[in-house]
This record gives structure tokens, sequence and C-alpha cells, in this order.
């Protein structure tokens, strides 16, 4: 399993998480926010660590559509 990033209280960033044993690589991540997901050959990948701010809400709801809940936000 990759855990992908972790909340920087001091720099207070919003970072995520793709767990990638659950992930099924369905690509709605990266087509809802290219800017912090890609997807690999087996599953999504975070690209952006931390999420910009002007992608914040974007990853959050891309969080909140994942179908199988690979994605989540730590903070």
């Amino acid at each position: 399993m990759q855990y992908v990033a972790l909340h920087d209280l001091e720099n207070r960033a919003m970072k995520v998480v793709v767990d990638t044993e659950t992930c099924t690589a369905c690509g709605l991540c990266e087509d809802a926010c290219p800017k912090v997901f890609r997807l690999g050959d087996e599953y999504a990948e975070v690209i952006a660590d931390p999420v910009p701010a002007a992608d914040e809400e974007a990853a959050r709801k891309t969080v909140e559509d994942c179908p199988v809940g690979a994605i989540s936000v730590k903070e």
C-alpha cells in the first residue's frame, strides 16, 4: 500500500492520499483534477504535494466522487 502525503500543519497545506490497494485506475480523478492526479499503470498517483490552493476545491470534489473511496484528504 502506498500512501501519498500527510497534512503539513505548519504550512496549513492540503494534501491528498491515494490508497493504491483500493484504487481501480478508473481515471475519474485525473479527468476532474489533472493538476493533482495522474493515472499510473495500476492506480492514480498524486502529483501535487501539497495541493495548490487553486485546486483544493476540485481535489475535495474528487475525493467525494471517487467510486471506490480510494482518495482521502489529510488535514
